[in-house]
């Protein structure tokens, strides 16, 4: 009788160290494909119609939310707080410096609108932001490039100040964007292969200027930058150039591949937080191993699957909005 007590504590104190050790980044067991099958089954269908439409229309629409759908699971994990608009009491996570150049908001306003006529108060606004960028960077394909687990609900808060202290920068060095990741679970090989989501869309001059001007209080640039690649830059960005936008993947701006690392390895990758990709070993070993598509897309797969299961809520947590830029 001892011995079998004694064994049941010893199960139950090993359980409790298992669901201890597990934190934000961890699969959560409240996800789940097909979640609306039967609350709405044709969810994901809506879903995807309205996307790909959309994306026929705007090609840059696959970047913006993508960069979306990164930038809400890296504040209080993927629960559309980033979606909320500022209210008289506080400032919100989208009015943060590092969101203003967002875009696609209305995109998802316009799902949600048709899932509300279809499901009232059944798919969350969290859900359909992962959906949404999964759908607009498989458009071009014709087929999901990787599956999203459903089942997360909508959060109630949110904060400019956590957007300014969790989301990871473009000047960051690679000891910052390493700490950054694995404050959400997610390891180097995540952050090098996360960064080829660089592969599509453009970057604001503003944001590595510094690269171009002046690096190192001499007048020159940064010299893990390749020349001709900066001497291009700087026809393109004066010092002081807030708004205009370069393509990040020079040579294949639109298109959802592994050229980014290509570029890369010639010392052409846009942002400083590229760069410094190439100054660690095991992170440059992944570059290495990122050039070959199918090898990228095999790891974009698991790896964005792991940042979306980043600080979901689900169950009772949270609520369902019925319009993504406010609560309830």
């Amino acid at each position: 009788m001892e011995s079998s007590f004694l064994l049941l504590r010893l199960v139950l104190l090993a359980s409790a160290l298992t669901l201890g050790a597990c934190n934000a980044g961890c699969p959560s067991a409240g996800l789940k494909p097909n979640f609306y099958g039967s609350s709405c089954p044709n969810a994901e269908q809506i879903v995807q119609t309205i996307i790909y439409k959309e994306a026929e229309k705007n090609p840059i629409l696959p970047a913006k939310l993508l960069r979306m759908f990164f930038h809400d699971c890296f504040v209080r994990g993927c629960d559309a707080s980033l979606l909320l608009n500022s209210t008289s009491e506080s400032t919100a996570e989208k009015d943060a410096p590092p969101n203003l150049s967002l875009a696609g908001f209305e995109v998802i306003d316009m799902v949600k609108e048709a899932l509300e006529q279809a499901c009232p108060g059944t798919v969350s606004c969290a859900d359909i932001v992962a959906l949404a960028a999964r759908d607009s960077v498989s458009f071009p394909f014709g087929k999901s490039l990787w599956d999203v687990k459903t089942g997360r609900r909508d959060g109630n808060v949110s904060l400019l100040s956590e957007a300014l202290v969790n989301i990871p920068r473009p000047t960051s060095n690679f000891t910052t964007l390493v700490r950054s990741f694995a404050n959400k679970s997610l390891g180097v090989d995540d952050l090098v292969i996360l960064s080829g989501a660089h592969t599509i869309g453009v970057g604001h001059c503003n944001l590595f200027a510094e690269r171009l001007y002046n690096f190192t209080g001499k007048g020159d640039s940064d010299p893990s930058l390749d020349p001709a690649y900066a001497a291009f830059l700087r026809t393109k960005c004066s010092p002081t150039d807030n708004t205009t936008t370069v393509i990040m993947d020079p040579g294949s701006g639109l298109k959802f591949d592994s050229h980014y690392y290509v570029n890369l390895k010639q010392n052409k990758g846009l942002f400083q937080s590229d760069a410094v990709l190439l100054t660690d070993g095991a992170a440059s070993k992944v570059v290495d191993e990122m050039v070959d598509f199918g090898a990228f897309i095999a790891a974009f797969r698991n790896s964005i699957t792991k940042m979306g299961d980043v600080g979901v809520l689900t169950g009772k947590e949270g609520e369902i909005r019925k319009h993504c830029r406010f609560v309830n």
